[in-house]
């Protein structure tokens, strides 16, 4: 059997507040959550703002106490065992804070290697090979105040993986990077999870979890509501296969007489440039190009294919 390097068992927070006339306020950010992580794996939590994916990163990383449940890495109890999580993991929450402006990417790095017990030569050493892994060589004698905020975001990732984590937590880790970094990233993380460190990454780019994550979850409203391997998820809640259009005129009655037809789930209409673009998610097999043509008119359709749903239309029919 697979080892389990990330464990939630009916995970819970509460956040507790007073406002100024002295009234009591309580938001549950995570609402009972349970998941289970193999090691290796490269892990993606999905959902929209709010739905409890920094929370959970901040719980695991043991920034943040539960308010019920437990949760552990490596068998190592996220709250009793915090410094042995501590020893195992490598975090990247993002941002412009987590770094002293005034001093270089290169100081910044040999500090935070300091604090976590790396000699003066392996701080050294691990320094410049992170900083050559998420290219920030030649930027790295530069004071932080004036990095970039993508440059602070690679800098995040050197910070993380400074002391060989068995896992690694990434909060929106491509936030404010350009698309080249992007892509090397998609290529980077693969290449840690072959190295057999575990990878939890929150996100809200679809094609990102798409590309790089082993198994995804997604989260709402703090509830875990579907989970598996990006291919099941679409086969799961996206089997119904979606007709697109250009619609030429947006004829009065044509969604509506779309809608009604046999087999259709969903559909909309969006302009287009100067046209419109149909898209249709149907029941598979239901829907055939022809009957689109039939209902919208031969003179009225150009482009018309079928295929699958993507991550981001599932995700988003789960949500719906």
């Amino acid at each position: 059997m697979s080892e389990i390097a990330v464990r939630c068992e009916d995970l819970t927070r509460v956040y507790r507040s007073r406002s100024i006339a002295g009234r009591a306020r309580e938001v549950t950010a995570l609402d009972g959550l349970s998941l289970e992580i193999e090691a290796g794996r490269v892990y993606g939590l999905l959902g929209p703002n709010g739905a409890g994916k920094t929370t959970t990163v901040r719980i695991l990383s043991t920034l943040l106490v539960p308010t019920s449940g437990h949760a552990s890495v490596f068998g190592h109890d996220v709250v009793r065992d915090t410094r042995a999580v501590r020893d195992v993991i490598g975090l990247a929450i993002g941002g412009d804070r987590g770094f002293y402006g005034r001093i270089t990417g290169r100081q910044n790095l040999h500090y935070f290697a300091a604090l976590s017990g790396l000699s003066r030569r392996d701080a050294k050493e691990r320094t410049n090979e992170m900083l050559e892994l998420v290219h920030l060589s030649d930027r790295a004698d530069e004071n932080v105040q004036g990095y970039s905020r993508g440059m602070r975001q690679r800098l995040h990732l050197a910070r993380a993986l400074l002391t060989r984590p068995r896992v690694l937590f990434l909060d929106e880790p491509t936030i404010g990077i350009d698309p080249v970094m992007a892509q090397e990233f998609r290529r980077l993380v693969p290449e840690l999870a072959r190295q057999g460190i575990t990878v939890l990454v929150t996100t809200h780019y679809m094609l990102e979890a798409d590309e790089i994550c082993d198994e995804i979850a997604i989260i709402n409203q703090g509830k875990l509501i579907a989970s598996g391997p990006p291919d099941a998820i679409k086969r799961g809640f996206g089997s119904a296969s979606v007709t697109e259009a250009t619609v030429r005129r947006n004829e009065p009655g044509l969604l509506d007489t779309v809608r009604a037809m046999a087999g259709v789930e969903f559909a909309e209409l969006v302009p287009d440039g100067v046209f419109f673009k149909l898209r249709i998610f149907s029941a598979d097999g239901k829907l055939t190009v022809p009957d689109v043509h039939s209902v919208a008119g031969d003179g009225n359709l150009d482009d018309v294919l079928q295929r699958g749903r993507t991550l981001e239309e599932a995700y988003v029919a789960i949500l719906r």
